[in-house]
């Protein structure tokens, strides 16, 4: 099956109360180990990937090839998204349109609003000519993304009716309203803003994006999703997982030196990690 965008998947979550999972590739393992999950849940998906994690990976280009290969000899059924996470320019959203992206996100939410609405939909403007879909966001999700660091979440919750004007000027697919989550671990518990989040739901009527899913408590997920959350970000959890099973394997056996010893399993701790989501998120069994 080719990649497509995101905005259809987003919209049969959005319209049936269930979520699709955005899950980042680091590495070779991550994208396989997600495609693998995705094929046996028969569940879309989303491959996130950041603009550091893409230049660690040798580019752009090399993630859609490798992406396209692994989707060739699995033979990938289910719909499979590749989305630029935290695009910080028009110029890095252009090359992954470029190089293959189905999906872009501008992240212009440091900037004043008029410059985060002009810069939006200038790349919407373009990805729409290609067929890609586009996130765009307001506020500041806490946490630290790449080498972006915003310390108090809190402090940066999105304002509904500036929400309501940057959907409803740029056009984009969906949306992500910076509302108390965090990307990294969580400091103590998670404390969403569930009423503004039922408020810009209202007022935008786009699928809306939640940022930092690692952490938050599955009754916190399934009201995000009842709230129009149709796409839920993770990173940190198989992260986590990862290293948690290469520390075990190199703990049991320190002489250990074959890469393929410690990191397959690794890449089945992550597979597990993925499956588990995408149950908890409901998008099992919606391919």
């Amino acid at each position: 099956m080719p990649l497509v965008s995101m905005k259809g998947m987003l919209e049969k979550g959005k319209e049936n109360g269930y979520a699709v999972g955005q899950f980042n590739l680091n590495n070779m393992e991550y994208a396989q180990a997600i495609l693998q999950a995705a094929e046996e849940e028969k569940s879309p998906v989303i491959l996130g990937v950041s603009e550091g994690a893409g230049k660690y990976m040798g580019g752009f280009k090399v993630v859609v090839a490798m992406v396209k290969a692994l989707m060739e000899e699995y033979g990938t059924t289910v719909p499979v998204a590749i989305h630029l996470d935290h695009g910080s320019s028009f110029e890095k959203c252009a090359q992954a349109i470029q190089a293959g992206f189905t999906s872009v996100m501008i992240d212009a939410s440091h900037e004043p609003l008029d410059d985060n609405i002009a810069l939006t939909k200038k790349v919407v403007e373009l990805a729409h000519i290609h067929g890609v879909s586009v996130e765009a966001e307001l506020g500041r999700v806490g946490g630290q993304e790449d080498d972006i660091i915003v310390e108090d979440a809190e402090a940066a919750y999105a304002i509904p009716e500036e929400c309501e004007r940057l959907v409803k000027e740029t056009n984009v697919d969906c949306f992500a309203p910076a509302l108390g989550s965090v990307h990294g671990p969580y400091k103590g518990e998670p404390n969403l803003g569930f009423d503004r989040m039922e408020e810009v739901m209202n007022l935008t009527n786009v699928p809306l994006v939640l940022h930092g899913g690692t952490g938050i408590p599955t009754k916190d997920i399934k009201r995000a999703i009842s709230l129009g959350s149709a796409k839920i970000n993770v990173n940190t959890e198989n992260q986590i997982a990862q290293a948690n099973k290469v520390r075990e394997v190199l703990n049991e056996k320190p002489d250990l030196y074959d890469p393929r010893k410690y990191l397959g399993p690794s890449r089945d701790a992550i597979k597990e990690t993925v499956i588990g989501k995408m149950r908890e998120f409901g998008s099992s069994n919606q391919a």
